[in-house]
């Protein structure tokens, strides 16, 4: 037998990743490739999260890390360790809506939906990020995220009447 054919391929190890998702610490055992939307929807059942491109380019599946938005497609599980992961379903408080989740209902910010979980973690996080306060900036921030269906107008309208509120609220 060759040493080419006499070779054995070590168990595939998985790798414990601790997170607090939503505000609850959750530990769970992956495959050290395994993405944070992978591990997100398939090991915790947290499917508000959505898979579009698999490749950075739609934010359809944007969460929020430690309170900044990213893609969760794109990043390993392994590599958040010990994160705080605030997902669409987290948003939500005390059976209350965010403000952002009911803005869009306000000004029917969604037409099939898909894309309007990634919407509204990044305009989540654009209100938090202060650097958006005109329509433009606010599109050019959203800018990565797409809605297939271009319901664009109203998702800057449902961001603007939050960042008034918010603004109102600050002074």
């Amino acid at each position: 037998m060759s040493a080419s054919q006499n070779h054995s391929s070590p168990a595939l190890e998985r790798i414990p990743v601790t997170l607090t998702v939503n505000g609850q610490t959750r530990t769970v055992e992956v495959l050290p490739w395994t993405v944070l939307l992978d591990l997100l929807r398939d090991h915790l059942g947290l499917t508000g999260t959505k898979k579009g491109c698999d490749h950075g380019q739609c934010g359809a599946c944007t969460v929020l890390i430690d309170g900044k938005r990213i893609n969760s497609c794109m990043a390993l599980a392994v590599m958040k360790d010990g994160a705080s992961v605030t997902t669409i379903e987290g948003l939500a408080k005390n059976g209350e809506l965010h403000p952002l989740q009911q803005a869009f209902i306000d000004h029917d910010a969604f037409q099939c939906g898909y894309c309007t979980s990634g919407q509204i973690c990044s305009g989540v996080a654009l209100i938090q990020e202060g650097r958006a306060r005109t329509r433009n900036e606010i599109r050019e921030w959203m800018s990565g995220n797409i809605c297939r269906c271009g319901a664009y107008t109203n998702i800057v309208d449902a961001i603007e009447q939050v960042l008034g509120s918010t603004t109102e609220a600050a002074r």
